[in-house]
């Protein structure tokens, strides 16, 4: 019934050595929304590969490439194509006629290293020919023996970033040639995309590990890892439009990025301590921390340089990149960094996408120092560390490990197990997000510290990241006692991805850096039309469409934000540029007061406007590649509030539905949502609303808050709302979880979900505890499960168990019974609720008989929202 994603049909390889990166990285250009590829893995996490599956291959000659390549370079005759045979030819009667064959690769065969790899696998089979890249992938023209065996090798030892759809062979007359080059690229007119940036490579973990000339070097990198989309400037993707435009190539540099066999061929970042950026120490006074209560800055005083800082000269004489001013710097910037993060100091830390304040994990003091400076009470913490380091402290499955290893270094949410540290990391949370160095920056501070590090976004509360030293000094300074800076730019900012293993599989939480600008292929019946939509409110994310594809942007925030909407309207212009994008609609949300809502409106394009829930059905189809005529599906989709198309806040809802359209057949009793948006910070709003409803007296439950001034409110500016976020709300008040204040969004369902999965609660679940009732009607009334909940005398992690059970059966039963009857072809699962690990387990188990669509490499949240948007406004438009 479902479609599954294309694989290129590799698998893992083992574990790498544990004093390596775990994982692998791309290179930089690829053609503009290409066909790619989904990972080999079934669960969506991308292969690792061993260590010596990067280096260049044994039998490779690279004097012979270097000269080719050279020749190509500089316009040398016949390097554009074949190479003509030279001397005189033998007669055609001396031999049989070697066979010939064009062959196109297509899927995510650009930026990956394949012109290299089919270049020695060409020149191992003694085969003769060339191979380029242009606007449909990789174009091969060969000549010789066992062709057969050449084009299985294409898919089968492909490079490890390497995605192929396709490898399409057919005879070809090819002129006499002798050798194998990589010839210039297509005719004009060849798209070119960025590839997103990758993790550090063990190959290059290595030299900067060991002796030569990039040992300890902050910026090394190669074709398979590195920076690309936070470094590009412009297209076509080469150096002199990126960022390491300002840092020519040293003459040994050089060599490596002309040379086909030298695993830097053509890596535009390529760099080394003589020609690329270079990092210092900034050390600022420590500010003082403020807020009751707030731990002392005592010996902060011994990494102060003094409210001056004297300039240093530049340790080269090119022009210096924005915001490069140099301060005061220190003989051994990784060596002082390290010292001062281990005596309790916190730093900000320039990084791919942005910067992070870092401080010693294992730290309590600095720890509250840190949240008191960022005003930050309760919400998690990130960490870094290497993965020894990460076992201490967790206990991650194979598959963990595996995403741990991804080229794209994302947080990794996982288990508290192990040596305990401090609890103000997550307060109340039972997971700890993790994440590998992505940089080599990273690694080296990682070494020297030997501790975990706290590495959180730098910003102000709300804000985007700073990314340009000068910003950051300014910025951050309240919170940094130093900086580690280096003279790089950034050219946009990217936040880190967020990402879980659930037992259903991976789970995209925040899709960022590392994750984009990679596109997903569209549904079958979809037409190739160019559309650009544009999200949501929170969590906002922009989705383009074009050639077949999606590209579902980055995460980039709050619109309320001022700092956000700016960078909103750079990634619109960031992405249209880039992508050569030319839409023929915009497609956004019903609600009008969206910022990106308005946005559309005020363009000079057509518009069409997507019910929130909607999109949300729309968005898990696509990324399940549901055809177009699969036939309808149910849609459990749950969330906070979003506008239906009756003009009511839903967030509790079942659909049926497809890309053309859906009808809502049942969805939680709608309850006041008192205070409006104050509701959803004060999570004791929604218990008052929902006790008053069921005719339960709240006094009781809710002594110490004004109840008698809410339900005053309530007849004022209390809109109705189905939301099940609000519920999760209203539930986690009752049990005493943050009752007052939400110090950050979801924080009373987080914190409910880890009382439910405490020991108690996970007993009352693995036994089969049904859970709370909701009723039995069509409609689905929380009323019941209230009463029982108010009336269980049993421990609060199994009331907290009890209520996700019945919430997943209520939705579930319903769902299954539109799948029997015929009314819907599969269940969908979608919206911010189903970030639940548990909620979602509990569901997929209740329907695991029956064809089940999960959100895997898309959010389940708003970030994904956009995305349902693209697909349904295609449709509108081929109906139009």
């Amino acid at each position: 019934m479902t479609r599954p994603p294309k694989t290129s049909g590799k698998t893992p390889a083992p574990d790498s050595p544990e004093d390596t990166p775990e994982g692998s990285a791309s290179d930089g250009t690829g053609t503009a929304m290409p066909p790619v590829h989904r990972t080999s893995a079934p669960d969506g996490v991308a292969p690792t590969v061993p260590d010596e599956s990067l280096a260049p291959r044994p039998d490779a000659s690279t004097a012979t490439g270097t000269a080719l390549q050279n020749a190509h370079r500089t316009g040398a005759p016949g390097t554009s194509g074949l190479a003509p045979r030279t001397g005189s030819a033998p007669s055609p009667h001396d031999a049989p006629a070697p066979q010939a064959r064009r062959i196109r690769v297509r899927g995510q065969v650009q930026g990956v290293g394949f012109r290299p790899f089919v270049w020695q696998l060409a020149r191992r089979m003694g085969l003769a020919g060339e191979v380029l890249n242009d606007a449909e992938g990789v174009l091969i023209h060969v000549a010789g023996p066992n062709l057969d065996a050449f084009a299985a090798a294409l898919r089968d030892e492909a490079p490890p970033l390497a995605r192929i759809d396709a490898v399409e062979s057919a005879p070809a007359d090819l002129p006499a040639c002798e050798g194998f080059i990589i010839a210039a690229s297509g005719a004009a007119g060849a798209e070119t995309r960025v590839t997103p940036d990758a993790a550090t490579c063990p190959a290059c973990l290595a030299e900067v590990r060991t002796e030569g000339r990039r040992a300890g070097y902050a910026f090394t990198n190669c074709t398979h890892c590195g920076p690309r989309f936070t470094i590009v400037t412009g297209l076509p993707y080469d150096r002199a439009q990126t960022t390491m435009a300002a840092f020519p190539l040293c003459p040994a540099c050089r060599t490596e990025y002309d040379d086909p066999a030298d695993r830097r061929f053509h890596a535009q970042p390529v760099a080394c301590p003589d020609c690329g950026p270079k990092v210092w120490l900034e050390e600022a006074a420590a500010p003082q921390a403020t807020g009751p209560g707030a731990p002392s800055d005592a010996g902060g005083a011994a990494c102060r340089t003094g409210p001056e800082r004297a300039p240093a000269s530049r340790p080269d004489e090119r022009p210096a990149p924005e915001g490069s001013r140099e301060k005061a710097q220190h003989p051994d910037p990784i060596a002082r960094a390290a010292a001062l993060l281990t005596s309790g100091h916190i730093l900000a830390i320039k990084g791919l996408g942005g910067f992070h304040l870092a401080c010693d994990a294992t730290n309590a003091q600095a720890i509250a120092r840190l949240r008191a400076r960022k005003h930050r009470p309760s919400k998690p913490f990130a960490l870094m560390a290497p993965r020894d380091l990460i076992r201490r402290h967790a206990l991650p499955s194979a598959e963990e490990e595996a995403r741990l290893a991804d080229p794209a270094a994302p947080i990794l949410l996982l288990e508290k197990a192990g040596q305990p540290l401090p609890e103000a990391l997550a307060p109340g949370q039972s997971t700890l997000g993790w994440m590998l160095p992505a940089t080599p920056l990273h690694w080296l501070l990682a070494d020297a510290v030997g501790r975990p590090l706290v590495m959180t976004s730098g910003n102000l509360s709300g804000a985007p990241m700073a990314i340009h030293n000068d910003e950051a000094r300014e910025m951050l300074e309240p919170f940094a006692d130093a900086f580690v800076l280096h003279d790089r730019d950034i050219a946009r900012r990217l936040d880190d991805s967020v990402e879980r293993i659930t037992p259903q599989g991976p789970m995209i939480l925040r899709r960022a850096r590392g994750r984009v600008p990679g596109t997903l292929p569209l549904p079958d019946g979809l037409p190739h039309q160019q559309v650009l939509a544009m999200g949501g409110q929170m969590k906002a994310a922009l989705c383009l469409t074009k050639n077949g594809q999606a590209l579902l942007g980055h995460h980039l925030g709050d619109l309320d934000e001022a700092l956000t909407w700016q960078a909103f309207l750079q990634a619109e212009r960031d992405y249209t540029q880039l992508f050569d994008h030319r839409p023929q609609a915009m497609a956004c949300d019903l609600h009008p007061g969206y910022r990106a809502t308005q946005h559309a409106h005020a363009s000079s394009l057509p518009v069409i406007e997507v019910a929130h829930h909607h999109a949300h059905l729309a968005a898990c189809l696509a990324e399940n590649l549901w055809p177009r005529d699969g036939g309808p599906v149910a849609g459990i989709v749950l969330d906070g509030t979003g506008l239906g198309p009756d003009g009511t806040l839903w967030g509790g809802e079942l659909l049926v539905g497809d890309y053309e359209g859906c009808t809502r057949t049942a969805h939680l009793t709608p309850a006041p949502l008192i205070g409006g948006d104050r509701a959803a910070q004060e999570p004791w709003r929604n218990a008052l609303a929902r006790l008053d409803q069921a005719g339960i007296a709240a006094e009781a439950h809710l002594a110490g808050h004004p109840l008698a001034l809410a339900r005053q409110a309530a007849r004022m500016n209390a809109p109705m709302s189905s939301s099940a976020g609000r519920l999760f709300d209203a539930v986690a008040a009752l049990l005493g979880l943050c009752p007052a204040r939400q110090s950050f969004e979801g924080e009373a369902a987080m914190r409910l979900e880890a009382l439910a999965c405490q020991p108690e609660g996970g007993a009352a679940l693995q036994a089969g505890d049904p859970g709370y009732d909701f009723g039995s009607g069509p409609g689905i009334d929380p009323a019941p499960m209230l009463h029982a909940l108010l009336t269980d005398k049993s421990a609060d992690p199994i009331r907290a168990a009890r209520f996700h059970a019945g919430l997943a059966r209520a939705f579930a039963s319903r769902a299954r019974a539109l799948v029997e009857r015929g009314a819907a072809r599969a269940v969908a699962l979608s919206g911010g609720c189903y970030q639940n690990a548990l909620l979602l387990d509990l569901t997929a188990r209740a329907l695991a008989d029956l064809p089940l669509l999960l959100h895997r490499e898309t959010p389940a949240n708003d970030g994904g929202l956009a995305l349902g948007q693209a697909v349904i406004a295609l449709t509108r438009l081929e109906s139009a």
